[in-house]
């Protein structure tokens, strides 16, 4: 066992210098990398100081607006050399007067084109009611390219004793004088126009009715009264649905009963389920085309009231309810 013990005990002794030389290699190589980290950290200071400095001398120079001025010396010099703006070519404008254009395309620091501010006066040109969306490009060597796509006009507006033109989107186009009045309908009403859209929804929920209608107005901020050329008001209800449907349902009364055009004022169908018709004929006429309506009893006139005038009008007109 003695020998056995003797034998085994250089392999030991070979183990534990290798482990020994292993932590010395550990911490010459420790030393190595604690001696480097400060020449890192000595060179990264240095980049991040040279990099300031070039971001100062950068924000100096666009403070002296010296890349501006270099810019603009390298786009007068490419507008000498003949890029420069002599020609406006518009497209697109069928109603909106030409004139506001020009002076738009024409309003630049420089007619270098180089130097067109292009985006600055498309802005600009959608300042027009008319101009729904405008696009400005240059096109080699001198002429300015305004493409413009027009609103379509879609009903008069009338507030406050004012007309003017508006679109489907209720964008006033431009003033209307009462002697120059396109064939459009009219809305009235405060912020009628923001409701016009609304109001052509309706109108193609009855399509036959649309070449009759006059315009209408737009009530108390909820609903709409709409007037007939042969001078009629029908007064639907709130809530776009409905007034729809009740819109559809007058058209299909009109086409078996002929409503329109028989002298009778005012047709209301705000209350659902009903049908009311005012007349201005004497009490107890019938709706023509819906049958007889039984007359309403008068009552006797007490004895002091004096008698009424042969042919005088109601005081207020009675109604009808269908």
């Amino acid at each position: 066992m003695t020998a056995r013990i003797a034998r085994g005990a250089p392999p030991r002794a070979r183990s534990s210098g290798r482990v020994q030389a292993r932590g010395q290699q550990g911490r010459r190589k420790g030393k190595a990398q604690a001696e480097a980290l400060p020449e890192a950290v000595r060179k990264l200071s240095w980049l991040v100081f040279v990099a300031m400095l070039c971001a100062l001398g950068l924000a100096l120079l666009i403070a002296l607006r010296i890349p501006q001025m270099v810019g603009n010396s390298v786009g007068e010099a490419i507008g000498e050399a003949g890029f420069a703006v002599k020609r406006v070519e518009i497209k697109g404008l069928e109603r909106m007067d030409r004139i506001p254009v020009y002076n738009v395309a024409l309003d630049q620091p420089s007619m270098a084109m180089p130097l067109i501010d292009l985006e600055g006066t498309r802005q600009r040109l959608l300042q027009f009611g008319w101009v729904r969306e405008a696009r400005v490009s240059r096109r080699l060597p001198d002429t300015l390219v305004v493409d413009i796509v027009e609103r379509r006009p879609a009903a008069i507006w009338q507030h406050k004793s004012q007309l003017a033109l508006i679109d489907m989107d209720g964008v006033v186009l431009e003033a209307v004088r009462l002697e120059a009045m396109p064939d459009l309908p009219l809305v009235i009403g405060p912020a009628a126009n923001r409701h016009a859209a609304e109001l052509s929804r309706l109108v193609d929920a009855a399509s036959q009715l649309k070449p009759i209608i006059a315009g209408a107005t737009w009530i108390g901020g909820r609903r709409w009264d709409i007037r007939f050329h042969s001078g009629e008001t029908l007064a639907l209800p709130e809530g776009e649905q409905a007034a729809k449907k009740a819109l559809a349902r007058f058209a299909t009364m009109d086409q078996a009963t002929q409503l329109l055009g028989r002298g009778y004022p005012r047709f209301d169908m705000r209350i659902p389920g009903k049908f009311i018709v005012r007349v201005s004929s004497q009490p107890g006429g019938a709706v023509p085309g819906l049958g007889a309506q039984p007359a309403p009893v008068a009552p006797p006139a007490p004895p002091s009231a004096a008698p009424a005038p042969s042919g005088a009008s109601p005081a207020v007109d009675p109604r009808i309810t269908i």
